[in-house]
């Protein structure tokens, strides 16, 4: 089929639910992705912070291949070698405070298992929740998440939260003094879909605090900060705090739909046969791909890379816009014009990058393992792109 026949088809055929770029996309490789017309473009948008080793990335290829020959699926009910393994690497790069891991299919299904580990912990019902964040549109996950326009349809079914501004930690306290039956503070300690938003490890440790002294479940998303991307294989091993529940998904397995929650040794005993499960969760083939990525990850270094990414990126655009802001590569960079005036002209050009509900902050989500040229490359589409926008103006 032409290019035309696909966005056709899939317009007619696929629910409405989604606002597509006008690419239609066939192959990728490492940063770089090609259209129907043979176009290749640079990705630093990575299909929504999911293509962490790039694409097709070779390793994940091979072990996805070699298990979907060998056994491509069975449920929970029976043990796998490879599920072993990858359960074993994700507690062996974890922080030390984390030793058991449950597995799901996606970053929505994490976050709604982290809030009902946390609810069942606590006997309490009130998640404490972000202005600003963002944790999926399932009921349960979309409960903590920010926003009318994901959440007004639904708000008859939605379970109890209450949010305060994300970085305040006074706000925080005056919510645990208003409300004293919140089980969970969940949050993503870098939020992307607000803008890269920010805020100081001392505000990561008061929350902690909090959370202590109320008897509540201090819960990370990560499922954009988390698998390396920042760094760290947990930004909380940054931050220099030990949070009892942390999400991922998106990264660890570069592509291969696939989530997880990594508990604390305390909270883990709060967790009995029954209390969840998940068919397709710990699937075969999602397990080769989880286990292939954290060996190239703990066998290359490419986590030091993302903080070389980080700050080649600010050194190279500081000068010509508002802010560069995040971390590894998760950044956000905040520009004069609205992000939607220089995201098509930046497409034109050869680069996908990412916009956010900033007006003025584009995000920029490039593999981890992206080379120096591939990344002046991106750099210098960037730079062209706001000279000729600035002389335009």
């Amino acid at each position: 089929m032409i290019a035309q026949d696909v966005i056709s088809l899939e317009n007619s055929k696929q629910l409405p639910s989604y606002k597509k770029l006008p690419i239609v996309l066939t192959r990728g490789s490492g940063p770089y992705v090609w259209d129907a017309s043979g176009r290749r473009y640079l990705d630093f948008y990575g299909g929504h912070c999911v293509s962490l080793l790039g694409h097709c990335p070779p390793e994940v290829v091979a072990a996805v291949t070699a298990q979907a020959n060998r056994l491509m699926f069975y449920s929970n009910l029976v043990y796998s070698p490879v599920r072993a393994e990858a359960a074993s690497l994700i507690c062996e790069m974890a922080p030390p405070h984390i030793e058991q891991v449950y597995f799901c299919n996606s970053g929505t299904e994490a976050n709604e298992t982290a809030l009902k580990i946390a609810r069942k912990a606590t006997g309490k019902s009130r998640v404490l929740s972000m202005i600003g964040g963002f944790h999926g549109r399932t009921i349960g996950s979309l409960g903590a998440t920010w926003g009318e326009g994901y959440r007004t349809a639904h708000e008859n079914v939605l379970p109890p939260s209450v949010f305060v501004p994300f970085g305040d930690a006074d706000a925080a306290a005056g919510a645990f003094e208003k409300h004293g039956d919140i089980a969970a503070v969940i949050l993503e300690p870098i939020q992307s879909m607000a803008g890269i938003r920010v805020a100081d490890p001392a505000y990561f440790a008061r929350l902690e605090a909090l959370c202590e002294k109320n008897g509540a479940i201090l819960i990370f998303d990560e499922i954009q900060t988390g698998v390396g991307r920042t760094g760290t294989f947990s930004i909380s091993q940054q931050i220099g705090v030990e949070p009892d529940l942390i999400t991922l998904a998106k990264s660890l397995g570069s592509g291969i739909p696939v989530g997880a929650v990594l508990a604390s040794s305390d909270l883990a005993g709060s967790v009995n046969v029954g209390d969840h499960g998940s068919t397709f969760g710990g699937g075969m083939v999602a397990m080769a791909a989880v286990s292939a990525t954290l060996k190239t990850l703990r066998s290359s270094g490419l986590m030091a890379n993302a903080r070389i990414v980080f700050e080649t990126v600010k050194d190279t655009l500081s000068p010509f816009v508002r802010d560069v802001r995040g971390a590894g590569c998760l950044i956000g960079v905040e520009t004069d014009l609205p992000s939607s005036e220089l995201l098509p002209d930046l497409r034109n050009a050869g680069l996908i990058a990412g916009g956010s509900d900033d007006s003025h902050t584009i995000r920029l989500m490039p593999p981890i393992n992206i080379t120096e040229e591939q990344l002046a490359e991106g750099l210098n589409i960037m730079l062209e792109t706001l000279k000729q926008k600035s002389v335009a103006a």
